[in-house]
């Protein structure tokens, strides 16, 4: 027996669906994706950042969101849920809902081992498409290591990556630091324990 199509959306249906849902789901060209729990080294990294930035941030032109502000990016017909985004000056929302957001300056992935060669790779390209994203971090939850994209003037984008649990990375996008120490405040690199083996 052949196969169902999958069924496919509008931008529209998807977000009249995805608002409803009690699980949250990306978009792209019409079909959409369930996403995975977090695990607890990605939730405390995520938590670590956006509280960091919301205290460094605080008062200022720049406002930190959690995972559940959606992004919108027209140009590559896709709906994402960053883990951390941050947006600068006046914020732009697809509509009265104010919980799709079309301007980021900054993007905050912590990579899954599931996820990881898609945020590298679509996604990464997905989000170069929003000509105010202005910075895009990519955060390993296994052991300390962050890279940082940065747009440059002529808009290319300049990698610098950072191991140390001593190194800062300065943010030139907002015009903040953020020492990796606190992003792996409370992670544990340790592997998990294997269950025992049952007595024979």
């Amino acid at each position: 027996m052949a196969a169902l199509p999958k069924a496919l959306y509008t931008p529209e249906e998807f977000l009249a669906l995805d608002r409803a849902a009690e699980l949250k789901s990306e978009y792209h060209a019409g079909e959409t994706f369930a996403m995975e729990g977090a695990s607890e080294n990605h939730d405390t990294i995520a938590v670590n950042v956006l509280t960091e930035l919301g205290a460094r941030l605080k008062r200022g032109p720049c406002r930190p969101f959690s995972s559940d502000m959606r992004v919108q990016i027209p140009a590559a017909d896709r709906y994402t849920y960053p883990d951390v985004t941050v947006v600068c000056g006046e914020r732009q929302f697809a509509d009265g809902r104010r919980d799709v957001l079309l301007n980021p300056t900054l993007v905050v992935e912590v990579l899954s081992p599931s996820t990881e060669a898609y945020n590298r790779g679509e996604k990464a390209a997905a989000y170069r498409q929003l000509a105010s994203l202005q910075e895009y971090l990519l955060i390993a939850q296994d052991r300390p290591h962050v890279e940082q994209y940065t747009r440059q003037p002529d808009g290319r984008w300049l990698l610098t990556e950072a191991d140390n649990l001593a190194a800062v990375l300065r943010l030139p996008s907002i015009q903040c630091d953020l020492a990796l120490a606190d992003v792996y405040d409370g992670v544990s690199f340790e592997p998990a324990a294997r269950p025992e083996a049952e007595p024979r």
